[in-house]
């Protein structure tokens, strides 16, 4: 009982370094490269910086959803590469602990992380994009107040453009003022101004903008000439778009928790293509769960390399069948959205296959003497190697001649 303690915590220590390393550079990558896009649409948008950081925030929940298999299936193979490599899993054998032993603490990580999973994508997930998709709105209607641009017209509501030449006071203090305004009866305003402030009024849906020493030119259908006026101050009332509430949450599919999927998909008031919309979209959440739960057999498959191998094919192919499996349930979900296929078959048939060859790719390592799963493929990057290796050598003597 002593040694299988000490051989858990062993276990869990080899485990743990390598998983929380990959959860996290995964979902640093993720949010890096989602983080650009953002920059570049709020920019567009005219919307203050601050706001990528809480549409990034909202995305977190997706990219642990997507992170947390990867780390694990990484974290438990690398953990069994560094036994197998240093031959302490030939001494675990030899003294009678066996890979369904083995094998005791990577299942206490998966199905841990499998709840943290569930709770994520059918719990945390849908708030969360909610809240990134109204802030996306309220970019897009101007909710989140437009920026202005030193140097460049700027549009505030219809009929009415802005330039200003220099800001301070993170935009309070406005110098080299343009403003030009159109009325829907013909009439214009053309004003140049030295200074400028906004100011707020008890009208939520208008502004005043407080000009000081400039010059006002209005011009009209009737008027022969404009009529030019010289102000020390002007306050120009500014009308504010209104802006429209957003949608409340459950307006798409991925906004549903699970209880709510359920409730809805099996609603006969609900529209037979609406409903095969929930329905795909809660079984495919459940089939990524339940996939997890696959993946400390299929780590073990793919980990223990052949005798006197160091080949890391082992770890391409899991990144490689962790990825196209979860495509895989993306194009059956869509299938089943369509109603071409009903989602229970449409997702749950590639699930039990995939769980067929990982079941087969286990027994093989574990239960056949000399058993290899992947030594067929490991034979051929061998001997793919060892090609590339000659013809960069054949290179080298052909230019060094």
């Amino acid at each position: 009982m002593k040694f299988g303690t000490l051989t858990d915590r062993y276990m869990a220590r080899l485990i743990a370094v390598p998983l929380l390393a990959t959860l996290i550079i995964a979902a640093m990558l993720l949010i890096l490269d989602k983080m650009l896009r953002l920059f570049d649409f709020v920019a567009s948008e005219g919307g203050p910086v601050s706001v990528v950081w809480r549409m990034l925030a909202s995305l977190i929940p997706e990219y642990l959803s997507l992170g947390i298999p990867i780390g694990l299936m990484l974290g438990i193979l690398l953990a069994f590469r560094k036994l197998a490599t240093s031959s302490e899993l030939d001494v675990f054998l030899a003294v009678g602990v066996g890979y369904r032993r083995l094998l005791r603490v990577p299942y206490y990580y998966a199905v841990g992380f499998a709840l943290l999973n569930l709770a994520i994508v059918g719990f945390v997930q849908p708030y969360a994009r909610y809240a990134y998709e109204g802030l996306r709105y309220e970019l897009r209607s101007g909710a989140l107040g437009a920026s202005i641009k030193v140097g460049e017209f700027t549009r505030l509501g219809r009929r009415m453009t802005l330039r200003v030449e220099e800001s301070r006071d993170r935009g309070r203090e406005l110098s080299g003022i343009f403003v030009m305004a159109e009325r829907a009866n013909g009439r214009s305003l053309a004003v140049t101004a030295e200074h400028g402030q906004f100011l707020a009024t008890d009208d939520p849906n208008t502004i005043i903008f407080r000009l000081t020493h400039g010059v006002l030119v209005h011009n009209a259908p009737g008027f022969k000439v404009p009529r030019v006026l010289s102000f020390e101050g002007h306050d120009l009332p500014i009308d504010l778009p209104r802006m429209e509430a957003f949608r409340e949450r459950g307006g798409a599919d991925r906004e549903m928790t699970i209880p709510e999927l359920v409730r809805s998909g099996h609603s006969e008031s609900t529209a037979p293509k609406l409903r095969n919309e929930l329905r795909a979209e809660f079984h495919f959440r459940l089939v990524e769960v339940a996939t997890m739960l696959l993946l400390p057999l299929l780590a073990l498959a793919l980990a223990v390399p052949p005798k006197r191998s160091t080949s890391a094919l082992g770890v391409f192919l899991s990144i490689v069948m962790i990825v196209t499996q979860h495509k895989i349930n993306e194009y059956a979900a869509a299938l089943g959205a369509l109603g071409r296929v009903d989602p229970l078959i449409a997702l749950w048939v590639p699930f039990f296959a995939f769980a067929a060859l990982v079941w087969w790719m286990y027994r093989t390592i574990a239960h056949v003497p000399g058993g290899q799963p992947i030594g067929a493929l490991e034979r051929q990057a061998a001997k793919a190697g060892a090609a590339i290796r000659r013809w960069f050598r054949l290179g080298f003597r052909r230019k060094a001649s």
